[in-house]
């Protein structure tokens, strides 16, 4: 395996790159497989034919996109989203202001409608 920023080789499955100190999947400037520069746009190596994995694949949290509308919805003024994707602070927060008197509430569930909410690790929430 070959880190995407810096098209060093890895050994085994670092979680960060000693070359650059980048995530070793983040990046789109060269091939995970056979470590060959390719062009971002690209989603095929053409050196070794492998697939290109997308740098916005690893921002993209697991969680559901839906869940996380409904939840801030109907329960958005006691936090209920905040805790499902694990800011539980902030959904204390919510808790005792309920929801910062809805403001705070409406503002979540707009940005759950429309995939720009975050989880704990800063992840894109846009799977439905």
């Amino acid at each position: 395996m070959f880190c995407t920023n810096c098209g060093k080789e890895l050994i085994g499955t670092p979680e960060i790159c000693i070359g650059c100190g980048a995530k070793p999947l983040a990046g789109s400037s060269f091939c995970q497989a056979c470590g060959a520069a390719t062009d971002p746009l690209a989603e095929i190596c053409l050196k070794c034919g492998a697939r290109l994995a997308k740098a916005e694949a690893v921002n993209i949290s697991p969680k559901s996109r839906l869940t996380v509308t409904l939840l801030a919805f109907f329960l958005g003024e006691f936090g209920v989203h905040r805790f499902y994707l694990g800011k539980i602070g902030t959904g204390i927060a919510m808790l005792f202001t309920f929801g910062g008197l809805g403001i705070w509430a409406l503002i979540d569930f707009i940005m759950a409608v429309a995939g720009t909410m975050k989880d704990k690790e800063g992840k894109l929430i846009k799977n439905w």
